[in-house]
Formats: structure tokens, C-alpha cells, sequence
């Protein structure tokens, strides 16, 4: 696939009577499971195949709709074909009855689980395929229907998406694909025929589709943004530490929700990340992200772009220090910037940055580190690098976050639960979570 063969889409907003045949199709699907649980594993196990063997299509596709690097785009489909197969390998036995013991005479009762209907899957442009499947795979195996809003960036990741599971054999209205408009969403969510909603954005976005949902007493999942903090002790392996913290920041040019954006570091140690940070970031090459020699794609648009150069300003101007100046180079470029003395009053401390701008704090205890950890709107996840196990958890057990992760970055592990508190969201994707959030777990009680 070159990049003369990538998928052009229409991304106009589909009509009234487009979306009608898309919801009586998904509707049609639910109500009649023309495949088996195990037609849907198989089914799933074949999508997973062709993730793997379409890596460099889909990949090519991503550069094109998005800027994603080629490698990340082809590590982005390997992950989504293991979430699949994680699914397709045990979901059957999570969705399995459970069973109680109540009263008395320990009488006996079983927890079975039930597919709701449609889930409505609005979702963004900065990993196309995995944040997708997250929804997809778990639902397709339980038997809820997936109606997927794609950022019209990406329409053609999407479209690429809906081919390849018509190629595994998912019946007509398993999984649809819809370019919608702000209202029509809006419009969808109230339809009766949506029993779920799952949203990965903005906290703003999340916040509008959540009320909707609610109003329509509709259970929801939102993954929002995040400020993530990785906590360097004094005791760290430190080689180790730099190049996690470095890849974390900037992994898909920065544009990703659960990096590590806030370096929280130990005075003892301050002067040597610094160090060490500042060599691999002023080393970032710029290019087509087509291009096996470019280490950092563009920014996904000029918008983004924008946004990143105003926010760097906003705090330089209430008084932060950037070791590692960066900023905005070319169309859509953003070199590597660094940005410590951040006060608590700085706006930039309370905000999420989109792009590879990262924060440096320098601290004189543990406390402290966890203080100023914990200290933003956001908590999706984090990270502490420490040689001592011990301390290492004590502190994870502190940090308000929905993941941790020791002595390694962040990352997206299919058999764990993934989600935000506070203004990162709430409910979990992934793991066993997964796929139960959109499942009615109805209790048969048997006579004693």
C-alpha cells in the first residue's frame, strides 16, 4: 500500500437515512446473533491475523491520516490484534455464570451476563486502531453491536477497519463506521436503540457525551485526558529511568493521553536527568513520518500545533524556564521542549500538553514528589522508577491515578484494566473490566 493507494474518504456527515439503516442493521444483529459465541472468536481470531498481516497497509494509512510514524503505526496494529486475540482467547470464560451461595441453607443463585445492544464508540484521531478495538473486540465477542464515530482525520484508519472485519466474517450490523456530526451524536445517544456509550477525548467532550448518556439513563465509559507524573528517586536506576521517561513523552510525537508529561524528580539527582533528557530530546529528528530516518512525526495538524505553541508561551510568561527550548518548526512540527521552575500558580501545571512539551519538577522528599503528583485535575496514570520495591509501592498506592507503573512507562496491556479518575474519566477498558461494562449482570436466583 503506498502512499498513493491510502484510503481517501468522504468525511461529510451521513444522512438521516444513512444513519436509520445503520441502526436498524445493528438493531436486526442484536436482536437475532446470527453468529454463535464461538463463530465469534474464530471470527475474532481471523481480524487479529489480518491486523498482523495488513501491519504496513494500516501503518501507511495512519502516517497519511494522522502523521503517525510508519514503525508506530505497524506496533499500533500488532497491539490492537493481541487486545483481539486477548478476547477471543478468554472471553468466554469471563462472561461464564458465577455462582453465589445465599441464606441460611447456603442456597444457590448464578450471575449471568447479558449484551445490552448497540454501543456507540466516539473516539479520537491519536491511535486510530487500538482505541477502537478496545470497544470493539470485547463487545463483538459478547454480542453488543459497536457503532463507531471516528474523528474525521482518521476516517480512513476507520474505514480500513470496517474492511478488514468484513473480511473476518462479522455479520451485517456487527460493526458500522459513521462520519456524524456534532448533533447527530447528540441525536444517537437519545435513540433507544444505543444502549451504551463509550468516549475517548477531551474532558470537555467527555463531559457533554456523559450528561447526554445520563440523561438517557445510558451507562458510559469516558477516557479523557491526563497529566501523567513519573516519580525518579534518589535511588533509580537512572540509565533506565532517562530513556523510559524520554520514550514515554515522546511516543507518537507526544500525542498520546497516558505518557509521562510531568517529570517529578529528586534534587539528588536532578542535574543527571536533566542531563540526560536534554541529550535525547535535542538528538529528535523531524520528517516524513514515511521516512525510516525521522525519530519524531509531525503533529497531527496545525491546530494542534497551535495550541502547543500557546500553551510553551503562556509558561514562559508566568515565569517557567525551558531548559530545552523546542517549539514549532515547519507545517505541523514541534521539537522536543522542556519546561522546569513551575510554580503552582502556573497554568501550565494544571494543564495537559499535547505534543512532546514536557514538565520538570525537582523535589526534596517523597512527599513532596507525591504532593505535587497529585496536585492536577487529571489521573489516569503514572509511574515511579526506584531500586527499592518497597518504597516504590508505598508511593503507588499514594498516587490518585487509575494505573502505575514501576520502573517502566505506561502502556496498554490487554489482560489490565485501563482507565482515569477525577477529569481522566471513569470506567475501566480492557481486561476482564472490559468487557463486562456494557453486559447486564442479571442474578437467577434458585429455589432453597
Amino acid at each position: 500500500m503506498s502512499q498513493e493507494t491510502v484510503l481517501q474518504t468522504n468525511v461529510e456527515p451521513v444522512t438521516a437515512e444513512q444513519l436509520e439503516k445503520a441502526l436498524a442493521a445493528g438493531a436486526d444483529y442484536f436482536a437475532h446473533q446470527p453468529s454463535s459465541q464461538f463463530d465469534r472468536c474464530q471470527q475474532l481470531l481471523k481480524l487479529a491475523q489480518l491486523f498482523d498481516d495488513q501491519a504496513e497497509q494500516l501503518g501507511v494509512q495512519a502516517a497519511h491520516d494522522m502523521h503517525k510514524r510508519l514503525v508506530e503505526g505497524q506496533q499500533e496494529a500488532h497491539a490492537a490484534a493481541n487486545i483481539i486475540r486477548y478476547y477471543a482467547n478468554n472471553g468466554p470464560a469471563l462472561l461464564s455464570p458465577k455462582p453465589y451461595v445465599y441464606g441460611q441453607n447456603d442456597a444457590h443463585a448464578q450471575l449471568e451476563y447479558d449484551p445490552l445492544g448497540i454501543v456507540l464508540a466516539v473516539e479520537p484521531w491519536n491511535f486510530p486502531y487500538t482505541q477502537v478495538i478496545r470497544v470493539l473486540a470485547p463487545n463483538y465477542l459478547a454480542g453488543n453491536p459497536v457503532l463507531l464515530k471516528p474523528a474525521r482525520s482518521v476516517a480512513g484508519c476507520a474505514q480500513a477497519m470496517v474492511a478488514l472485519t468484513e473480511k473476518a466474517g462479522f455479520p451485517t450490523g456487527a460493526f458500522t463506521s459513521l462520519n456524524l456530526s456534532h448533533d447527530q451524536v447528540a441525536n444517537v445517544i437519545g435513540d433507544d436503540r444505543i444502549q451504551g456509550v463509550a468516549v475517548t477525548g477531551s474532558t470537555a467532550v467527555g463531559r457533554h457525551l456523559a450528561s447526554l448518556a445520563g440523561q438517557n439513563v445510558k451507562p458510559s465509559t469516558l477516557e479523557l485526558g491526563g497529566s501523567d507524573a513519573c516519580l525518579v528517586l534518589d535511588d533509580a536506576d537512572l540509565a533506565t529511568a532517562i530513556l523510559e521517561m524520554a520514550t514515554s513523552r515522546l511516543r507518537n510525537s507526544g500525542q498520546t493521553c497516558t505518557s509521562a508529561k510531568r517529570f517529578i524528580v529528586r534534587r539528588e539527582v536532578a542535574d543527571q536527568v536533566i542531563d540526560g533528557l536534554t541529550k535525547i530530546f535535542n538528538r529528535q529528528t523531524i520528517g516524513d513520518p514515511l521516512d525510516a530516518a525521522t525519530t519524531l512525526a509531525p503533529l497531527a495538524s496545525k491546530a494542534g500545533q497551535e495550541r502547543l505553541t500557546a500553551q510553551v508561551k503562556l509558561a514562559l510568561d508566568h515565569g517557567a524556564k525551558a531548559l530545552v527550548k523546542g517549539g514549532a518548526v515547519g507545517e505541523t512540527g514541534f521539537q522536543p521542549t522542556l519546561l522546569t521552575n513551575l510554580t503552582a500558580d502556573n497554568p501550565a501545571s494544571q494543564e495537559e500538553f499535547f505534543g512532546p512539551v514536557a514538565q520538570l519538577y525537582v523535589v526534596d522528599s517523597d512527599e513532596e514528589a507525591i504532593q505535587v503528583a497529585n496536585s492536577t485535575p487529571f489521573g489516569l496514570a503514572g509511574s515511579i522508577f526506584s531500586q527499592d520495591l518497597s518504597r516504590a509501592k508505598h508511593l503507588a498506592s499514594r498516587m490518585a491515578t487509575g494505573q502505575v507503573f514501576i520502573n517502566k512507562g505506561s502502556s496498554g496491556i490487554p489482560e489490565l484494566p485501563f482507565g482515569g479518575i477525577k477529569q481522566s474519566g471513569y470506567g475501566r477498558e480492557m481486561s476482564d473490566l472490559g468487557i463486562l461494562t456494557f453486559m447486564n449482570a442479571k442474578i437467577v436466583v434458585l429455589p432453597d
